[in-house]
């Protein structure tokens, strides 16, 4: 099945972005990888770095997937990680989230991993569905029946890197892919600022994932200002599968005017 991608990282108002964003395609397989160091501490940079490398480096795209090999990637990504805050000390704490998606193109399949709080998205047959959960406080909270206004949207209690060891990573099971599917993986920075209903309605204006992103983009920009979000680091990879330009559709004028200014 083909596959369409793009990608987008920017700063906000923080003195280095922490994330990192890869993926490699092949023949038979496809990997792609959002990070996100966590920020206050020493190496976030460095963890996110780490984590993305590992996976990228020991996919293999020639190959159909591998439950078992994907989680091999993954553990690898968490013990580059403990590797580095051994060997040097002022890393001793650092850490990272990640989401990672996995297709098997001859097979038409999805997998995907997760550790804190970047997610992945699915849009399907025009439904969006968000099919990682938080490893935050507040998810914790939520799906405990609690109030969680007030809470600090940031604190995780699970992270690649930080944690028990024996804490894993959550794993999807293998998802058939439909032709038209969109996925979407983004940090907090991006989700924080971008609707779950805006990321669907700016969907049904494009024809490409470049203009995906540009479109929400100018949304973080417009509603940024002043605001966490401004100042957070934010990335996202958009990876269509065949072709979901056919399913799109402008649906009205009222839609359009968050992304395009109407004149009188």
């Amino acid at each position: 099945m083909n596959i369409s991608t793009a990608s987008i990282s920017r700063q906000g108002e923080r003195a280095s972005n922490q994330d990192q964003t890869g993926e490699t395609i092949g023949e038979r397989a496809a990997c792609f990888v959002v990070c996100d160091g966590i920020a206050g501490l020493p190496g976030g940079d460095k963890a996110a770095e780490l984590a993305r490398n590992a996976i990228i480096t020991e996919f293999d795209g020639d190959e159909h997937l591998n439950a078992q090999y994907i989680r091999n990637y993954i553990n690898g990504a968490n013990r580059a990680i403990r590797k580095e805050q051994q060997a040097v000390r002022d890393y001793n704490r650092m850490g990272t989230t990640m989401v990672s998606l996995f297709i098997d193109r001859d097979y038409e399949l999805a997998y995907w991993a997760h550790a804190g709080d970047s997610r992945l998205y699915l849009f399907r047959r025009g439904w969006l569905y968000h099919v990682t959960t938080d490893h935050s406080l507040v998810q914790q909270m939520k799906d405990a029946g609690h109030q969680v206004e007030g809470i600090n949207g940031n604190l995780l209690y699970f992270a690649l890197g930080l944690g028990e060891d024996e804490r894993e990573p959550s794993y999807s099971d293998v998802v058939p892919i439909e032709d038209g599917d969109a996925f979407l993986l983004c940090t907090d920075g991006f989700w924080h600022g971008v609707t779950e209903e805006q990321m669907q309605q700016s969907l049904h204006m494009v024809n490409t994932p470049d203009e995906w992103l540009t479109l929400m983009n100018q949304i973080l920009l417009k509603n940024g200002a002043g605001s966490q979000t401004q100042q957070d680091n934010y990335s996202a990879v958009a990876v269509w599968m065949g072709t979901p330009q056919e399913t799109t559709l402008l649906h009205t004028i009222s839609e359009a005017a968050q992304f395009f200014p109407l004149r009188d």
